[in-house]
């Protein structure tokens, strides 16, 4: 498996599953066409290309390349990387019946030809053991547990909270919270965000 330094943009989930058995790095959707009116999701893929750069990786068909011109268009080009991949005919298991043009999507092409055009778009490829790319102690696992950001009755509403105070999406995946929480703060600035959480919920008097 290879570690990639860039944010990776797909379209959908069943795209994500399959480059997460090829890659380690963070992967994050589109929600196909939805990303034209979800602003911070926008927002945020703005801030990943800032911080870490962005590898785009959409279908080859048109509503592919639609979605792979949006974001060009709205993020600065010196952060952006594409990846494309070719077009070949077929359909996807999952599926009943093949695309509007027939081509297979990045979920259906073999995982050769996404490390193909990975590499030919110039991908930063790291050590699985090189230190996280963060300044400083990483956030970690235990922390959002401690935190109650997960694995608690009341974790979705203080994870919503703690998403608005560090002007994150709401919709954020917790499979993702980790990676971007690294990438866009300092432990600093998350614990100073949670501490800030904590004495709003005790001002309401609210019980965690």
């Amino acid at each position: 498996m290879l570690k990639i330094k860039e944010a990776v943009i797909v379209e959908g989930k069943y795209d994500k599953i399959k480059l997460s058995s090829l890659i380690d790095g963070l992967i994050l959707e589109t929600d196909g066409f939805a990303i034209f009116k979800n602003k911070d999701r926008l927002k945020l893929f703005r801030r990943l290309a800032e911080t870490r750069g962005l590898l785009i990786l959409t279908d080859s068909d048109g509503a592919g390349f639609v979605i792979r011109r949006y974001l060009g268009g709205s993020i600065p080009t010196k952060y952006v990387k594409h990846a494309y991949i070719p077009d070949l005919l077929g359909k996807e298991s999952r599926k009943a019946q093949p695309s509007k043009e027939g081509k297979l999507g990045v979920e259906g092409v073999p995982k050769q030809v996404i490390l193909d055009a990975l590499k030919r778009a110039g991908a930063t490829f790291e050590e699985l053991d090189e230190a996280p790319q963060t300044q400083g102690e990483p956030i970690t696992p235990a922390d959002l547990y401690e935190d109650g950001i997960t694995g608690r009755a009341d974790s979705k509403r203080r994870r919503g909270l703690l998403l608005k105070a560090l002007d994150l999406p709401e919709h954020l995946s917790s499979g993702a919270l980790l990676q971007v929480l690294n990438t866009v703060c300092t432990k600093e600035e998350y614990r100073a965000a949670v501490a800030a959480l904590i004495t709003e919920e005790t001002r309401s008097g609210i019980k965690v």
